[in-house]
């Protein structure tokens, strides 16, 4: 699909989709995408926003869906796009926290909203969730849809479409994992796996952001020069040196006190031999493989604590578009149109990124 011509579709359409169609990247079989022309939504209903997207962010969940790995049946075709920014273009009868022209985005997970996690804030935790936009359900990459106005979050005015594309999924998902789930604390050390990726390169940057010591580790060279600009204060090449062993000499054999864990079985044990004892490791993600063993007694005689960490709460988000508005923003590895969607994801998956990837509309 890589190239693939965005047809008759001229620039005002683009901006103000016609009546009676509109693009929608789809998924129409395990790795083929095509961008399609589909029906535009109805108006909205009651209680919902009419949303043109500017702009989706790429994240393994995407690479995951092309790959036919979803967690859960799913029927094709499926539009794609697990998270984004937009415009408000209409609002329902009975919604009045948004106007036509605010800038937003929205919570990809279609969570129920009354269940006890729901109540509590914790939306990532629903108990009668219908679906992760993207991967289980129709997603953001298409023109126009139409979202419940209590899934809908602003985007405060200093922040770009590009990096508030990038909010619903990456930063909060860090955000809720280091401060939810790890409670890093100013002046602690953390080990960040993986610090080129797109939260790696957000964990670097929120940890520092605290005053945190950052230790994080990368798959060459270049990467290392990247990550130790963003500010990390040691970085390890993976490749050319064991980094549990660089990790125990950098902190004179103690131990870093939180290990942000996203690469699976290849890192898990050593992010484990990297801890302090009573340290806490952090887990969101498992790229190089779904299953690992742990040895028990090392876990509990040296008082380990694992979080498994999924998504993030619309909390979270707000969180992180404040940050975003106080200039702490992400790192952006490239942008491609959405008809090049599938080279994003080519990229991705080469791990050859350093940040996001961004979509554009």
């Amino acid at each position: 699909m890589t190239g693939l011509a965005e047809s008759a579709l001229t620039r005002a359409q683009r901006t103000a989709p016609a009546k009676d169609s509109m693009r929608a990247l789809t998924l129409v079989a395990d790795r083929k995408i095509e961008l399609l022309a589909v029906a535009v939504p109805p108006a909205p209903a009651a209680g919902e926003v009419q949303i043109a997207i500017r702009a989706i962010g790429l994240n393994h969940l995407d690479l995951w869906g092309w790959r036919g790995m979803a967690f859960a049946k799913r029927k094709l075709p499926l539009i794609v796009g697990v998270e984004a920014a937009g415009e408000i273009v209409a609002v329902g009868p009975g919604v009045t926290a948004f106007s036509v022209g605010d800038r937003v985005v929205a919570y990809g997970g279609l969570t129920c909203g009354t269940c006890k996690a729901c109540r509590e804030g914790r939306d990532n935790l629903c108990e009668n969730i219908g679906g992760i936009m993207g991967f289980h359900v129709d997603g953001f990459a298409r023109d126009l849809l139409n979202m419940p106005a209590r899934l809908v979050i602003p985007v405060p005015a200093k922040v770009s479409f590009r990096d508030a594309a990038c909010a619903p999924v990456a930063f909060s998902t860090v955000q809720h994992m280091l401060f939810d789930n790890a409670r890093l604390e100013p002046g602690e050390t953390i080990l960040v796996q993986a610090g080129g990726s797109g939260i790696g390169t957000t964990a670097i940057k929120m940890a520092k952001a605290i005053g945190c010591t950052v230790i994080t580790t990368v798959g060459d060279d270049e990467k290392a020069a990247k990550a130790k600009a963003l500010g990390a204060d040691h970085v390890i090449n993976y490749r050319s040196e064991r980094f549990e062993g660089v990790v125990r000499k950098l902190t004179g054999k103690k131990g870093v006190d939180v290990a942000f864990e996203h690469v699976g079985p290849d890192t898990f044990n050593g992010s484990l031999l990297c801890l302090k004892r009573g340290g806490r490791l952090v887990t969101c993600g498992s790229t190089s493989g779904q299953s690992t063993s742990i040895n028990l007694f090392q876990l509990y005689l040296q008082q380990y604590r694992i979080f498994g960490s999924f998504g993030a709460s619309m909390r979270n988000i707000r969180d992180s578009l404040a940050k975003m508005e106080a200039s702490l923003l992400p790192v952006i590895d490239t942008e491609v149109a959405l008809a090049d969607f599938e080279r994003g994801l080519a990229r991705l998956e080469s791990r050859q990124v350093f940040g996001k990837i961004i979509v554009t509309f």
